[in-house]
């Protein structure tokens, strides 16, 4: 079901400041840095391969979320019977977060618009 971990969601109040710690102290390099719709949204990656880290200051909540790919996203939410967890959209397509008991976040998305990555990718909004 699951395809693959694409990305680490950090929430966070200072995406700027994430950007710049991640860049300059741990030699991260930066995708994007997207301000639109109120929110920043920044992609910054650690190694070649995934997980990406994405920070948004519009994610609520403090712990990160773990973003794995699927391939059907009806069929995941129906199998893992999370049909009642509310869906959300990401630029890469729909959605969905599921709480663990503990409190940990991981969410699931299908890949609609596999066009973002390369759209995005060198945007510097700030």
């Amino acid at each position: 079901m699951f395809e693959g971990l694409d990305f680490l969601y950090m929430p966070t109040d200072d995406v700027a400041g994430e950007v710049e710690h991640f860049t300059s102290e741990l030699g991260a390099e930066v995708v994007f840095a997207i301000e639109a719709f109120g929110a920043r949204v920044a992609m910054v990656k650690l190694a070649e391969g995934p997980p990406a880290v994405m920070f948004a200051d519009h994610l609520e909540g403090e712990r990160p979320v773990l973003v794995y790919r699927v391939r059907d996203l009806d069929a995941a939410v129906t199998e893992l019977g999370v049909e009642d967890q509310p869906r959300f959209g990401i630029p890469h397509g729909p959605c969905v977060e599921i709480h663990t008991p503990a409190g940990h976040r991981i969410a699931m998305y299908e890949l609609t618009r596999p066009d973002v990555p390369e759209r995005f990718a060198g945007r510097r909004d700030f």
